[in-house]
């Protein structure tokens, strides 16, 4: 997906050692052993992206906002689990533990107040990244013999996500269903998503996303159904008015932020309705011109929609060319609901039911 622009990242990060319990503040620059299991076979990398805003409350304290944060803890506590034996289980951190580390240790740390007094200054959107990493000096193929969090922060001033091009890439697939993977935001899975819109400029030069299909890659091309864009969940706006949502599966990551937009939608008064749809019926959706837009919808961009997305058979020949209507009214609506998400963390905006609103004082 597109870039970043004005990113400016806060000079210390923390560590979190999973089996003693303690707590570190580190510099930015600080690295991970060369020799780590982490670095040589990808394992025990989970990691989550949480948007968040500062701003200053009545009395000038620094107020940190989230939307809906404990369901990103919980998709985090849900990696790290993966990552671990059945034996080290109970390493696995509770959310209320996660929130702890992250705002009562790392966010009020004195190092940090400089650099989150000066996001709330600016009004810029503040991106909190934790990952996973395993801090021992290890080569073996092994689980994490010491098992850490780590987690960085910055602040960005725009996301440059629209206007971008995609095309469905049928011969890669991003996660494997069996394996329970595609759910859940490890490492693992990305590496094929840079890899996929890579083949998608050979077919579009300037595809900025790939949109993947299951991972039935032996039933016929048609039957094989939509999963979701590289690093991003979909949905698909239609001429009769209404939004589909894919269903969460083991292939799909469950977006924090298409749940917010759907109930943004439908206090709006879009009919939004969860259910899948096959290859063979997006290429007919789109010959018939029967898609309004489609959407990637995402931490960092929260929405954005495509301006050309091109559909191919197995062999990359083209199929069908979709563009949005941009003279729709639910291709504005969409856009509407964009920026009152993000109004929400700003207390600009009403809040729908079913959308939670997390305040921080520091």
């Amino acid at each position: 997906m597109a870039g970043f622009e004005g990113v400016k990242w806060a000079s210390k990060q923390m560590r979190y050692l999973l089996d003693k319990k303690e707590f570190e503040i580190l510099d930015g620059s600080a690295k991970v052993y060369a020799v780590s299991r982490s670095i040589h076979y990808g394992q025990f990398l989970a990691f989550e992206g949480i948007r968040f805003f500062c701003r200053k409350n009545n009395k000038g304290r620094v107020e940190v906002t989230f939307l809906n944060w404990n369901d990103n803890l919980k998709r985090f506590q849900r990696g790290i689990a993966f990552n671990l034996s059945k034996k080290q289980q109970q390493f696995v951190p509770k959310t209320e533990e996660l929130e702890n580390i992250f705002i009562h240790h790392y966010f009020k740390q004195p190092d940090m107040k400089q650099f989150l007094e000066e996001m709330a200054e600016k009004k810029a959107q503040g991106y909190l990244r934790p990952f996973t990493v395993d801090e021992e000096q290890s080569i073996g193929v092994t689980f994490p013999g010491k098992p850490s969090i780590r987690a960085v922060t910055c602040r960005y001033d725009r996301y440059l996500g629209e206007p971008f091009s995609g095309v469905v890439v049928p011969n890669l697939v991003r996660a494997v269903g069996i394996n329970k993977t595609g759910c859940l935001k490890l490492g693992i899975n990305y590496l094929i998503s840079v890899k996929a819109i890579d083949a998608a400029r050979q077919i579009d030069p300037e595809a900025a996303s790939a949109l993947f299909l299951d991972d039935k890659t032996d039933e016929e091309l048609g039957k094989r159904l939509i999963t979701e864009w590289d690093s991003s969940c979909c949905l698909f706006a239609l001429r009769d008015n209404t939004v589909v949502k894919i269903p969460e599966n083991e292939l799909i990551l469950p977006s924090v932020t298409i749940q917010g937009i759907v109930r943004i939608l439908k206090k709006m008064g879009v009919d939004v309705k969860e259910k899948h749809i096959s290859y063979q019926k997006l290429v007919e959706d789109v010959q018939s011109k029967k898609i309004v837009t489609i959407c990637s919808v995402g931490t960092a961009g929260i929405l954005n929609r495509c301006s050309k997305l091109t559909l191919v058979d197995a062999q990359g020949k083209i199929l069908a060319v979709h563009r949005p209507d941009q003279n729709h009214k639910l291709y504005k609506a969409l856009g509407k609901a964009r920026t009152h998400y993000w109004n929400i963390y700003k207390g600009e905006a009403d809040i729908p039911k079913g959308i939670c609103l997390n305040k921080y004082v520091l």
